[in-house]
């Protein structure tokens, strides 16, 4: 084999490698940019939700046979944090995209899959 289809040999096989897909963690703008809002759409401890993200840094969350609850959310650190009526403190997750899907993720929860529809839709459609 010549030089020159060796090379094109190794050249032809590396295009025809698949993508290898990368997580990427969201930095703060690109957080404030994706959520500021939007709704996300989930499952979380098993119950069906929507989170609408207020600009002004207010939340409502939204979960299936229960009801809405009132919060505030913020980006600090590469880091989505929210305080709900019910917490004495922030508590934050990092944002994460992998093959264009999004996931919330922290040191003690597993990866949580979400989708983002635009404006405030909590009501399913």
């Amino acid at each position: 084999m010549t030089v020159r289809r060796t090379i094109l040999a190794g050249l032809l096989a590396t295009l025809a490698m698949p993508a290898i897909a990368q997580s990427v963690k969201l930095q703060n703008h690109e957080i404030m940019a994706l959520l500021s809002g939007n709704t996300a759409v989930g499952t979380w401890a098993g119950a069906n939700y929507r989170q609408y993200f207020n600009p002004d840094g207010t939340a409502i969350y939204a979960q299936e046979g229960s009801r809405s609850a009132l919060g505030a959310w913020r980006v600090q650190n590469n880091t989505y944090q929210s305080i709900w009526q019910s917490d004495a403190e922030w508590e934050g997750w990092f944002v994460m995209e992998f093959g264009g899907d999004f996931y919330w993720v922290s040191k003690t929860t597993p990866p949580t899959p979400f989708t983002l529809v635009a404006g405030k839709q909590l009501v399913a459609n």
